[in-house]
């Protein structure tokens, strides 16, 4: 069997054995013409008025995007959006980077998300969760934080929030209310948000968003400053839009969420001893970080006791900011990190991708093909793959011959589960 999975920018051919099971989302063609669906939805959103009838000529419009590690199609999304408010100032106009905790863009990344126009004509800024004078308090969670918000779009005359829909790891589906919770906040309500209570929910997983304490979570905090108004888009394999959910925040992601659900979520009649995955391409596998999502799609239909394989370019290595490294150096296995996390009074930044990783390994092996070193994956506690099809030959001498496989080209654009 010839696949390719979604890996770094160019793809990774595989030839696998015959009876490999495929798992792939129903295919959906890209919109032969994807700005006048993106401009209709504008005129006719679901649950408000028309985009240009709600802004003034004289309000300070914020556009909240998703950061690098997103293929939202930005470049397309914000200027059809300044296009439709052209009665606007462009200096009225300020984008808000949503990097929750992720690095700030350079000027360059920014050119190749937005585009040069954008770039040199409108106003554009990081999110910094750590610089409290760049955020605002705006009051107290029921979760048990201070909320703050990026001063920027508080303070806007009008808030717009973009961004993609898919199945998330632990908020049910990403897009919608996610753009501002974690996208835009600060670091006391990021920490909050990813505790080990709330990452280790049973409800908090992918496609699930019924009393889903990350998603009643990230709901609760934009009701306190909410978006005035939501452009979010579905894509397929090669990032082409399929669909386009504009207006009301809730509402509006809503059906988007639905729409997702029903061309991503594929049923498996068992649990397979391999999964093979990627992390879906470029900007999503530039980081081990990231990883872990298509990690977590794999462990949906793997055996306990089996093995999932993972292809990640990995091109921002684990990546270098942040503690994702560093909290690996504090225990000696994966049940010892676990330990340590579920302890109420330890806090660490980016812990809750550690203990979704940590979850996973206790439950099967993690093979890792990518461009770190050995020393890199090792220091991850995750097994490295020089090759795909020789790990799997070697795998053959645990499982035999008749060893289960299955395979997932698009990684965490498709969500199995098993009925059990």
């Amino acid at each position: 069997m010839k696949t390719e999975l979604l890996y770094g920018k160019e793809g990774l051919p595989l030839t696998l054995p015959d009876g490999v099971f495929l798992v792939e989302p129903i295919n959906l063609a890209g919109l032969e013409k994807d700005k006048e669906a993106v401009m209709n939805a504008l005129e006719n959103p679901i649950g408000t008025p028309p985009l240009k009838q709600m802004v003034k000529a004289t309000d300070k419009v914020s556009i909240v995007i998703s950061d690098i590690t997103r293929p939202t199609p930005n470049h397309k999304l914000v200027p059809w959006l300044i296009e439709e408010l052209d009665h606007v100032p462009y200096e009225n106009f300020v984008i808000i980077n949503g990097t929750g905790t992720h690095r700030d863009q350079t000027r360059e990344e920014f050119i190749g998300m937005l585009g040069e126009w954008v770039v040199d004509n409108i106003k554009i800024i990081n999110n910094s969760c750590h610089d409290k004078d760049t955020l605002v308090n705006l009051g107290k969670s029921t979760f048990g934080c201070d909320v703050y918000l990026n001063k920027d779009y508080v303070e806007s005359d009008f808030r717009i929030v973009t961004g993609f829909i898919e199945p998330h790891f632990f908020a049910g589906f990403s897009g919608g209310p996610k753009g501002i919770m974690p996208g835009i906040a600060g670091i006391e309500t990021i920490m909050t948000f990813h505790n080990a209570r709330m990452i280790g929910d049973p409800r908090s997983t992918w496609g699930n968003m019924t009393d889903n304490p990350v998603q009643n979570m990230t709901r609760e905090i934009n009701q306190l400053c909410k978006p005035h108004f939501m452009l979010n888009v579905t894509l397929n394999r090669e990032k082409e839009i399929t669909n386009v959910f504009a207006g009301e925040l809730y509402e509006a992601h809503d059906k988007g969420c639905a729409f997702a659900k029903e061309h991503a979520m594929i049923r498996c009649d068992n649990r397979f001893d391999v999964v093979i995955t990627s992390n879906s391409g470029y900007p999503l596998d530039q980081n081990l970080y990231q990883a872990v999502k298509g990690m977590s799609a794999a462990h949906k239909i793997v055996k306990e006791g089996g093995v999932i394989i993972i292809a990640s370019e990995c091109s921002d290595g684990l990546p270098s900011h942040g503690n994702f490294s560093k909290i690996f150096e504090m225990a000696d296995s994966p049940e010892q990190l676990l330990s340590m996390i579920n302890n109420p009074e330890f806090k660490m930044f980016d812990q809750w991708q550690v203990q979704k990783q940590a979850v996973i390994q206790i439950w099967s092996d993690i093979y890792v093909y990518s461009k770190l070193t050995e020393e890199q994956v090792a220091g991850a506690m995750l097994k490295n793959s020089e090759s795909i099809e020789q790990t799997l030959e070697k795998l053959k001498d645990t499982y035999g011959e008749g060893m289960s496989i299955a395979v997932m080209p698009l990684g965490p654009l498709t969500i199995p589960y098993v009925e059990e």
